[in-house]
């Protein structure tokens, strides 16, 4: 099989050339990855090409398993040359592995197909050689790139600033530029990075290659700031974006992030509200911040937070750190949890509660006689001092309820 050489993101013609050089040089293939393995530019086959090989270049990336596998041996902190081990469940075979450093940053990885793990002198000398000048012609790019990016950071940040002038110029600025329109449905969203994850550019570059893909799609136009672990999506769409779009984009940031990090990170997202037009793109921004916060405090939420989905939640939230604690859980939730047989009552009532103090719907979803039931409601009313008809009284036990589910939940990393 002959494959031409490509680059399957954007990477200069010089790169290429010194990529093709190389190869012909050790008659081997030569690929040059960017930090998170994602394929830059290749060289032709010799022959010596394995099925990550092939379905890299037929796909424009190696599978999750494979730059999973490869992130897990370091390669992204290594300081000199080495080989990676074959894995042949995964059609992978060993290569040779130079990172690609500039001053301090770790540019790319250069990976040679070296089926015998072994290169003679001649060939570390060659590659080590074109190492330097990859390195160097990475460098300028990424100062190039780099710059955009800032850029295009700030201008999403004023974007969403809480200052109405700020906000309104840079509006301008970004209509003048094209860079974004103003018609249409606005959506923020925030990716935050959580326990165990080490600050730095890795992690920077993990946002953006998770969001990147993003910007522009066949429904949506938009920005991405990333900034002090965490990125912020910022969305213009023609139409409001349906919850399975949100669902299955979501999950793929998730996917993204999980494939390009340590296992001891924790990504959440938080999609703030659908609003109308980029003037009130600052009000999604707001929202999405307080849904991050949720998708941090509750495991149900599986990593992810709907500002449209959070109800009561959404305005408990939005209380300090500090004033999140047991002292708002109403007392007589806590006779409740106090008295004998207190969590199935408590089930019992937070049933009822979600159910709109509907018996029968109740009774359905504990699977309980009614008549059971009224004696549960009875033993709650007799034990609390609250009346359940009462709607203030309720109003009292269901946000002790949610109260108790952000507390109970594990304490967020970083607020």
């Amino acid at each position: 099989m002959t494959v031409s050489p490509q680059r399957a993101r954007p990477g200069s013609t010089e790169l290429q050339a010194l990529v093709d050089d190389l190869a012909e040089t050790l008659g081997r293939s030569v690929v040059v990855d960017d930090p998170l393995v994602r394929m830059v530019c290749t060289s032709r086959h010799f022959g010596d090409e394995d099925p990550v090989r092939v379905g890299t270049l037929l796909q424009g990336r190696a599978d999750s398993a494979t730059v999973r596998y490869v992130l897990s041996l370091g390669v992204a902190r290594w300081t000199r040359p080495g080989f990676v081990d074959g894995r042949p469940d995964l059609g992978l075979l060993p290569r040779y592995v130079v990172p690609l450093r500039a001053r301090g940053h770790l540019l790319g990885l250069l990976m040679i197909v070296a089926p015998d793990q072994a290169l003679a002198e001649h060939e570390t000398a060659a590659v080590a050689r074109a190492a330097e000048a990859m390195a160097t012609q990475m460098y300028g790019e990424q100062l190039a790139s780099d710059t955009r990016r800032s850029d295009e950071r700030t201008m999403v940040l004023e974007l969403l600033d809480t200052d109405l002038a700020t906000r309104t110029a840079a509006r301008r600025r970004a209509l003048e530029l094209g860079l974004i329109g103003e018609a249409g449905h606005v959506l923020v969203s925030t990716v935050q990075l959580c326990r165990g994850t080490e600050p730095g550019r890795q992690s920077d570059t993990a946002l953006w290659a998770a969001l990147e893909g993003l910007r522009r799609t066949r429904t949506a136009q938009g920005l991405v700031a990333v900034y002090q672990e965490r990125a912020v999506l910022l969305q213009l769409r023609d139409r409001p974006p349906a919850p399975e779009e949100i669902e299955a984009q979501c999950a793929r940031i998730l996917e993204e992030l999980r494939t390009f990090l340590d296992p001891s990170a924790v990504p959440v997202i938080g999609v703030g509200g659908r609003q109308q037009g980029l003037a009130h793109a600052w009000t999604s921004y707001e929202q999405s911040q307080v849904a991050a916060r949720a998708a941090r405090r509750l495991p149900s939420l599986e990593g992810v937070g709907d500002w449209e989905r959070l109800g009561a939640l959404a305005v408990l939230l939005q209380l300090p750190e500090h004033a999140l604690n047991p002292s708002l859980v109403p007392e007589p939730l806590r006779m409740l949890d106090r008295a004998h047989g207190g969590d199935r009552l408590r089930d019992t009532l937070r049933c009822f509660l979600e159910n709109a103090g509907s018996i029968p719907r109740t009774a359905d979803a504990l699977s309980l006689h009614r008549t059971s039931l009224y004696y549960r409601l009875r033993q709650i009313q007799e034990i609390t001092g609250l009346d359940l008809d009462d709607g203030a009284h309720r109003l009292t036990l269901h946000l002790g309820l949610r109260i108790g589910e952000l507390l109970t939940a594990a304490a967020p990393a970083h607020t």
